[in-house]
């Protein structure tokens, strides 16, 4: 027993030899294949909007006033929608993770229903409900005057309702993930429910609030669907980016349509691609 315990502290007093190089295994071609055509399947479209750029005229249709109008909105109501989100995901996301109820799983399918539903569906829904005859706008207008469909907050309603569950799903994840024991201690130590969630458990899934937040903005800035059916198209007060596109790809200027394309892309990849490193990686 002492010759193997002088042998084990030996072992770990041995000068650490060079560094064995990682095995480099050959990637199967049945799937390197696919990934290079589905990488070329995702790339080449948007190398079709840089290469068909009107390069030469390009400053001049960038600084239109319709084009910073649109961006200046859709910046805005992204960015709403995301806070929205936050406030009514978040503690959605937390009742999903740490609260048994009965029908937990029939409403945490309803909340990813708008992943799949097309955003049109979702339009004709949001003005079945806060429409000026809807189930809650009639009231609405009735008590308070306010009328949903046809303005800014009408977007921002339309871009929450289909982001969302990018929220939810991403922070109900980070949730299951965290260490809960962090959670029984401050609960032993005499912390309620409130303290506890807010000192302990929002900073411990603070990575995945960002990583769902940053997707869920991601996703509000290229909303369409939703957004012409219950806001309509109307410059300056309802036409965000993805729309006047959409308008200026109808009119016939493929050019112009190209270069809204572009503003849309480089904003977009531009922010995620800050943020990606900092918070998504981590979540």
């Amino acid at each position: 027993m002492v010759r193997v315990v002088e042998r084990d502290v030996a072992a770990r007093h041995q000068p650490a030899g060079p560094p064995r190089r990682r095995h480099t295994q050959r990637v199967p071609v049945a799937l390197s294949l696919p990934a290079v055509a589905g990488m070329a399947f995702l790339v080449l479209p948007l190398a079709g909007l840089v290469v068909r750029a009107p390069w030469a005229t390009l400053w001049q249709r960038l600084t239109e006033p319709g084009a910073l109008t649109a961006l200046r909105l859709s910046l805005q109501t992204a960015t709403v929608a995301t806070v929205l989100c936050l406030v009514l995901g978040v503690p959605l996301a937390w009742l999903l993770a740490r609260v048994e109820f009965p029908g937990r799983r029939v409403v945490r399918a309803l909340v990813t229903v708008p992943l799949v539903l097309p955003p049109v569906v979702g339009g004709v829904a949001l003005l079945l409900v806060f429409g000026r005859k809807g189930l809650l706008g009639a009231w609405l207008d009735a008590t308070f005057g306010v009328t949903l469909p046809f303005t800014t907050t009408g977007v921002v309603v339309a871009e929450a309702f289909v982001a969302m569950p990018f929220l939810v799903i991403a922070v109900e994840g980070a949730l299951r993930g965290a260490d809960t024991r962090f959670e029984e201690a401050a609960a032993t130590l005499g912390a309620g429910r409130w303290t506890t969630f807010t000192h302990v458990t929002l900073p411990l899934v603070a990575p995945g609030i960002a990583a769902g937040g940053v997707l869920c903005w991601a996703r509000a800035l290229g909303e369409f669907g939703a957004t012409i059916t219950f806001a309509g198209n109307y410059p300056g007060i309802t036409q965000t980016m993805p729309l006047a596109v959409y308008q200026t790809m109808e009119g016939g200027d493929l050019s112009g349509a190209v270069v809204l394309s572009l503003i849309l892309l480089a904003v977009s990849v531009t922010i995620l691609a800050a943020l990606r490193d900092k918070w998504i990686t981590q979540g």
